[in-house]
């Protein structure tokens, strides 16, 4: 079967080292197989073949020098000048999928449709089919974590249904493919009574010899069944007790079922490549890619304050925005994507992003300094922080520039929200108008300190003069592969703070910022510089306004380092480096039922009760590569030593980590490890600010909402302090309208339930991705905590009949049959192209192929497309996409005996019908490939 293809060998051994472990979800397999490899195994081997094609296309090979993460990053993205990549968003992103896949079994679990039971066949496509939808709609948004949450939730419901119905028992061995094909028919149901009165497994031999098609019934809180029907089974299923006993579930490979176990784990890993196809087909390469988190991981996004008295801060910003993209195009630190969002008053927006440098430099060319009213009244500011914190990916570095207050200060708690949540640093250059009067106003510049400091950014004041030489910083954390290794805060006195410096670290840098500071650095050999000396024997100094700047020089020792500093006011201590070997986490809680896991918390962790993370480590050459330390929670505004917690190793370098002391007030987690291709010790540290509170809201969303329509979102808040009133106060970046209580009583320990709805307008754009904060504060104290929801709108769509592709020319009798002299002689082809539903043809693009490919406006019904290549490349995929997302293609090969052209898998029918090519399509047609590379050769 193709066995040696490369990039399938590939995605196999990177299945093997990301997956060793199943960090949580159990549901098809309770050993070795479960729905996190499953999972993992189809999109490591779509991603493997979607860099495989990228990376051709771009003229150079892939060719990943390991089976890590890091290393499939590195070789997917390709040879450029030098510059290190981090792979934390890609593995970030393959966590969310993975925690949204198991989320289903907290938040759906009695719901038969999410996990195929009872018989839900129609209502689980339904949800398959809104789902599919809802992420092409969101990838051509360029809104991808909302994407990313639909995925794992989709992908959960279509492998279950591999699991709990009888699809292997009836010896189908290939998907059934009508699960993600709305426009085919779901037939032959069974609906019959079990005539023995006894149901085990395997299933009765009448439904098997009539091919009808059933599922369990499950209960998890009343063992009732309809009469004669079959049960889900297991420890957690109440009406497996009940005649017809037994169950037909395979989750769990047990003696006796491994047979049918493995061909659910097969029939589902081959259904998730189906549904991952068709979204890479309706997004196209590049977006499949950024979907998943390959990309370059730095990310520019300026917040922009375009008052009248800004004109020279915008032009500063302007300058910034051209030095990067010319000193960084072409190496590994080129921005993947750059975002602009302007905001005035009343206004703020539209934000732009783009993945196009010349597209940035056009728009920001459009920036000019405007006011329609007083420059004196505070803007805007915080709503357009709040557009960029919604808009842009996890984890970026955004930078604000403004001269006065905001006004709408009364964000101010939500953007804290989002900043926890999305853990991006905000890093806000204040400046000084050269005219301003004096008024009175709730907000003040401290707030913006609050809010850079909760994010391990900086707030900068520097005179609009000075400005330029202040966006160094800007240039320095313009970075793929960022890592902090202090981060420190204190309202005055003098202190000595330590780190670590490993041999592995580039470009170390420390920013202090604060006035009336002194202090002094030393290297682990005892010589020392101090702020007095510009240019020393350690780094270069620079000074401007509130900031400090300190480069270390390149040739730095590695060990231990002080720094003493000493001042009457507030300062702020960060030292940062360029690295890959990094860490991502996220707080967790576990929950229970029938396949218990961990779910990721939104807001912040429970007082009084040990913090548990969920940490993953990525290293130069993987996991593999680093041995972890100690790994604790360190407050960042006070002396205090650091709460170590206990970890349980999961397997490739995914940790799970309890802390039973959690330090009060504000902290960060801090890893210390050693390197092991260096064999020198390393230290890394969170960035994102965090504390604890004894106040809970807990919240899901599991279904988009439709332009017009109003969604209702229950939710609950439960206080482990004083009971009483408590305030709860709801918003959304889209300003949609909502309705919520404005207070709820709290009992000490009770949860309390209350109801949100959110209705999007009508003219809503399809794809709209909706941040969503609830938040409650208890009258008896200041504690608050919040969750932070995604949904997105989707209009209901009602055409799924995919483009027909029929190839119906070709032209290859000029090609050698000795493929040495291939080179000299070409080949066309002509296919037609028709939307088999009228929608319209949204575009056409090569899968497969090194050719030429044009075709006739997308405004006709019946489109020619024609296709020339050298004879030297001899296999072409066309893809067809309409502008609901459905995709359509066609392949043909001049190598050896073609595969029929095709719009997609063929389904299988229970009761009759031919298989679905299924995963033997992309394997065929990458062993044609292989065959006629083997020949050139």
């Amino acid at each position: 079967m193709c066995s040696a293809l490369p990039a399938l060998a590939l995605a196999l051994a990177l299945a093997l080292a990301l997956l060793q472990s199943s960090v949580a979800f159990v549901p098809i397999g309770g050993g070795a197989a479960t729905h996190v490899s499953i999972t993992g195994t189809a999109l490591l081997q779509k991603l493997t073949e979607t860099c495989k094609a990228v990376a051709e296309a771009s003229g150079h090979e892939f060719n990943p020098t390991g089976p890590s993460a890091e290393e499939l990053v590195q070789a997917c993205l390709g040879p450029t000048a030098p510059g290190e990549v981090s792979a934390a968003k890609f593995r970030a992103a393959l966590q969310e999928v993975y925690v949204q896949n198991g989320m289903v079994d907290r938040d759906s679990v009695a719901s038969a449709a999410y996990h195929f039971n009872s018989e839900a066949f129609l209502e689980g496509r339904g949800l398959i089919t809104e789902g599919v939808v809802s992420i092409k709609f969101n990838i051509q948004k360029q809104e991808y974590q909302a994407a990313r949450v639909t995925l794992g939730r989709v992908l959960h419901t279509l492998q279950d249904f591999y699991s709990h119905s009888n699809w292997v028992e009836l010896g189908n061995t290939e998907p059934f493919a009508n699960l993600i094909r709305p426009d085919l028919p779901i037939e032959n149901i069974y609906s019959s009574d079990c005539a023995s009165g006894n149901c085990p497994n395997p299933i009765l031999a009448n439904i098997l010899q009539e091919n009808k098609l059933t599922s369990g019934y499950m209960g998890t809180l009343s063992s009732e069944k309809p009469k004669g029907k079959c049960s889900h089974g297991g420890a957690g299923d109440l009406t497996s007790a009940v005649e017809p006993r037994g169950g037909i579930s395979k989750d769990e490979r047990r003696p006796g079922n491994e047979a049918l176990h493995d061909a659910a784990v097969t029939a589902a890993t081959s259904a998730s490549l189906q549904l991952l196809e068709d979204i890479r087909g309706a997004a196209g390469n590049r977006d499949f890619l950024r979907l998943m988190g390959i990309a370059r991981s730095a990310v520019v996004c300026f917040v922009i304050d375009t008052t009248r008295s800004m004109a020279d801060d915008i032009a500063a910003a302007k300058e910034m925005v051209y030095e990067i993209i010319d000193s960084k195009k072409g190496t590994q630190d080129e921005p993947s994507e750059y975002i602009l969002v302007p905001f005035n008053d009343p206004g703020w927006g539209p934000m732009n992003r783009t993945t196009d440098p010349e597209v940035m430099k056009s728009e920001i060319s459009k920036l000019k300094a405007s006011s329609p009213g007083n420059t004196d009244i505070p803007e805007m500011c915080l709503s357009g922080l709040q557009m960029a914190l919604t808009g842009a990916p996890a984890s970026s570095q955004i930078f604000v520039f403004t001269d006065a207050p905001a006004k709408d200060i009364h964000l101010k708690g939500t953007i804290l929200a989002l900043i926890s949540s999305t853990k991006s640093t905000v890093s806000i250059y204040i400046t000084s108008p050269r005219r301003r009067k004096r008024r009175s106003v709730k907000a003040s510049f401290n707030d913006y300190t609050d809010l850079a400091l909760a994010s391990g950014g900086q707030a900068i004041h520097v005179s609009k003069e000075d400005l330029p030489a202040a966006t160094e910083v800007i240039l320095d954390t313009s970075t793929s592969a960022l890592v902090t290794v202090l981060q420190r805060s204190r309202s005055s006195g003098s202190e000595t703070f330590t780190f670590l410096l490993d041999e592995s670290l580039r470009n170390i840098t420390l920013y202090i910022t604060g006035s009336q500071i002194t202090f002094t650095i030393s290297n682990p050999a005892g010589v020392s510089q101090s702020n007095t000396q510009l240019s020393g024997g350690l780094g270069t100094i620079q000074s401007v306004g509130n900031l400090w700047r300190i480069r270390l020089d390149d040739d730095k020792q590695t060990g231990t380092w002080k720094i003493q500093m000493a001042s009457a006011q507030p300062y702020t201590l960060k030292v940062t480096g360029q690295n890959t070997i990094t860490f991502i986490y996220d707080f967790v809680v576990p929950f229970g039922g029938p396949h218990p896991g961990y779910a990721p918390i939104t807001g912040r962790p429970q007082a009084g009760r040990p913090a548990m993370l969920l940490l993953s480590v990525m290293g130069r050459k993987g996991p593999a590569s680093v041995t972890v330390g100690e790994v604790g929670l360190i407050p960042v505004s006070r002396a205090e030593n650091v709460s170590r917690g206990s970890t349980t190793d999961m397997g490739n370098g995914d940790i799970m980590v309890t802390v039973d002391a959690v330090p009060h007030g504000e902290f960060v987690v801090i890893l210390t490890g050693t390197d092991s291709v260096s064999g020198s010790q390393f230290q890394r540290q969170s960035t994102t600010q965090m504390s604890v509170s004894k106040v809970i809201v807990t919240a899901a969303v599991d279904s988009s909402v439709e332009p017009g329509q109003t969604l209702s979102i229950p939710f609950s808040v439960m206080t482990e302090g004083s009971g009483g009133p408590c305030s709860i106060n709801a918003r959304n970046d889209k300003e949609f309208p909502m309705t919520f209580p404005m207070n709820v009583p709290l009992t000490t320990g009770q949860y309390a339930n209350a109801t949100l709805t959110i209705t999007p307008p009508k003219d809503t754009p399809s794809g709209t991705d909706v941040t969503l904060t609830i938040m409650a504060k208890t009258s008896a104290s200041t504690d608050s905590n919040y969750a932070v929801l995604r949904l997105s709108v989707v209009s209901k769509i009602t055409d799924f009949v995919r483009p027909t592709c029929k190839v119906d020319r070709v032209g290859a009798d000029d090609c050698p049959a000795d493929v040495s002299q291939c080179a000299s002689f070409r080949w066309d082809l002509s296919a037609n192209i028709t939307d088999g539903n009228g929608t319209g043809i949204d575009r056409i693009t090569l899968r497969q192929g090194n050719g030429v490919l044009s075709h006739d406006a997308l405004t006709h019904l019946d489109i020619e497309a024609s296709y020339n290549a050298s004879c030297c490349s001899q296999i072409v995929g066309i893809v067809a996409v309409d502008k609901v997302g459905n995709v359509g293609s066609c392949y043909h090969s001049i190598a050896l005996p073609t595969i029929a052209p095709s719009v997609g898998p063929t389904p299988t029918v229970p009761g009759g019908g031919p298989p679905s090519l299924g995963l033997a399509r992309p394997l065929l047609l990458l062993c044609l490939l292989l065959a006629a590379l083997i020949a050139r050769s």
